[in-house]
């Protein structure tokens, strides 16, 4: 269900207050019956952190909302968003985010990877407090999490870090080869003009046993 916002609502978000004060007028908006219901909205942002609407996708029981990727995902699509905010209440008034609430969360992060949607935030509010993913570190942490990245996505990370990884081994490889080329080079010149072994040491850096082989 679309909210409908007011023009002093559809702001340029700077920080999670700023969300967290839109949301909570809409909060309030519900009767006491309501708001004993988790709702879980998403805040669609253009690529200026402007709100473009806001939307309620889940009115749950009591403790809980049932929340997919279609959902979200399909709505912030339609309305041509680049990021997103994940927002949902708890009526209890605790804002201690559940091991549900980070599972879902790193679902969706995943999700928005896929179709270039950034999930960049996701409050937990009640009446008077808020609780930020993104200001208590949370997001990051997600973030480097494997558990909802595709498999095809992980083999092709695993396959461009090897890649990256031969190429530096190729590269430091050849380099050595290169100085020992010149090394070797300069020897010969040394041993041809008749330097001592000791000097030729000294400025190829080869062995005694290279030297003499050459």
């Amino acid at each position: 269900m679309n909210i409908e916002l007011t023009s002093d609502q559809k702001i340029k978000v700077m920080n999670s207050s700023m969300v967290f004060k839109v949301m909570k007028q809409i909060l309030m908006r519900e009767n006491e019956i309501e708001r004993d219901q988790e709702h879980v909205w998403i805040v669609c942002l253009a690529a200026n952190n402007k709100i473009l609407n806001i939307e309620l996708i889940s009115l749950g029981a009591i403790d809980e909302a049932i929340i997919k990727p279609m959902q979200v995902f399909r709505i912030a699509i339609l309305k041509g968003a680049v990021k997103l905010i994940m927002i949902h209440n708890h009526p209890t008034g605790e804002l201690v985010p559940t091991l549900t609430d980070q599972d879902i969360t790193d679902r969706m992060i995943q999700v928005g990877n896929i179709v270039n949607v950034q999930v960049i935030d996701h409050l937990i509010i009640s009446e008077k407090h808020y609780y930020s993913f993104d200001d208590h570190g949370l997001m990051e942490k997600l973030r480097e999490s494997k558990k909802w990245v595709p498999r095809y996505k992980e083999e092709e990370r695993i396959r461009k870090e090897a890649l990256k990884l031969g190429e530096k081994k190729g590269r430091q490889e050849g380099k050595k080869e290169g100085e020992r080329s010149k090394a070797v080079k300069m020897a010969r010149k040394m041993k041809k003009s008749g330097e001592s072994i000791e000097k030729i040491l000294k400025y190829s850096g080869l062995s005694k046993k290279e030297v003499e082989e050459l």
